[in-house]
């Protein structure tokens, strides 16, 4: 059995959700896993899972928008503190006698592991956008370009790349596998209903949202507005995973912001989707992209009262296009781990023993 480093990016919730099932499934099969995270990550895994906390680098937003310039500038100027967090890391990788190291879109393991000479697995969905034969709209490309750059160096020259997405696409590189996203077990096990609201998610506050629902003939029940009860057709609620779990199986369509997990939970549970993405957030634009693309639902910058009902006007459509999105299970993805672990684990033991250690 191996002995594994698992680097969790710490921005959102996405990452150590996926991590969660991945450490899970690991474990069970006998493997000895270290997690290295930060900031929600750390906080979402540590109660279930022994973390250490490390330095994390980080996206720069103004005004609730990425700027992917700054994001480069602003971890180039806290490289020091990185480099620190990196030395202490590496102690422990060697005290620990790791010999392998997975990272979901985290750079100091993957530092550490080309140091120290250890086979590296990525497993994410941000590397779609560089490993992948993909479209996106022409007025992105820019943002298209810096979220490529950034991906690339976040996490860079691993020995193989374990990819997860909603949709299929070609891939550039022999090194690359596409999956289906990782869900929950909680998901997986959910069954879906019909009932009579949209549910709505923000992962910031927006007052003018909240104006513009209210003048729409349908019940909404909303989260992530920082307040509960009754207002109108609007019913908020406080965050709780199996509270919105319930919701997102029981709604009839979601207005939401275009996070890859939501995304990935809603289309698992055969949800329309209307895509509100966070401006300026490329990774949001993409998927919101696709979503209309595949014909799951539509993506609008901008929402207004017209764009919300003629979503709700087209809920049969989308519904009969997601008929056709195939039910998901993690077993593919595991399978792929664990021959890559049998194989790197095999490799480093053979290069032990030559060694002599």
């Amino acid at each position: 059995m191996a002995n594994i480093l698992y680097g969790v990016n710490g921005e959102g919730s996405g990452h150590s959700t996926r991590a969660a099932e991945i450490i899970t499934h690991l474990e069970q099969q006998g493997h000895r896993v270290h997690v290295v995270s930060f900031d929600r990550g750390l906080r979402n895994l540590k109660t279930d899972f022994e973390v250490t906390e490390i330095y994390g680098l980080r996206l720069a937003y103004v005004r609730n928008q990425v700027r992917y310039r700054k994001t480069i500038v602003a971890n180039l100027l806290k490289a020091p503190r990185a480099g620190k967090s990196i030395k202490h890391l590496t102690k422990m990788v060697e005290q620990w006698g790791i010999e392998l190291v997975i990272t979901d879109f985290e750079p100091l393991s993957c530092r550490v592991a080309h140091h120290l000479h250890l086979p590296v697995i990525s497993l994410d969905n941000q590397h779609l956008l560089t490993r992948a034969e993909i479209s996106y709209p022409r007025e992105c490309r820019n943002d298209a370009a810096a979220a490529k750059l950034v991906t690339r160096v976040m996490t860079h020259g691993c020995d193989a790349y374990l990819v997860i997405s909603f949709f299929e696409a070609p891939l550039r590189r022999k090194d690359t596998f596409l999956f289906p996203p990782i869900l929950r077990q909680e998901v997986l096990q959910a069954r879906s209903t019909t009932g009579d609201y949209v549910l709505v998610y923000v992962t910031a506050p927006s007052a003018e949202l909240m104006e513009l629902l209210g003048l729409v003939r349908q019940r909404f029940v909303c989260y992530g507005f920082n307040r509960e009860g009754q207002e109108g057709n609007l019913l908020f609620r406080k965050p709780s995973l199996e509270g919105f779990l319930a919701d997102l199986a029981g709604c009839k369509a979601l207005l939401a912001n275009s996070g890859f997990s939501l995304i990935s939970e809603a289309l698992q549970l055969r949800k329309p989707y209307l895509a509100w993405p966070v401006k300026r957030q490329f990774e949001q634009v993409f998927n919101a992209y696709y979503i209309q693309k595949m014909g799951y639902g539509v993506y609008w910058d901008d929402l207004n009262k017209e764009r919300i009902e003629a979503f709700l006007f087209n809920l049969e459509e989308y519904r009969e296009n997601l008929a056709g999105y195939p039910a998901q299970d993690n077993s593919r993805i595991f399978a792929k781990l664990d021959e890559l672990i049998g194989r790197y684990a095999s490799k480093q033991l053979v290069r032990k023993t030559a060694s002599g250690n």
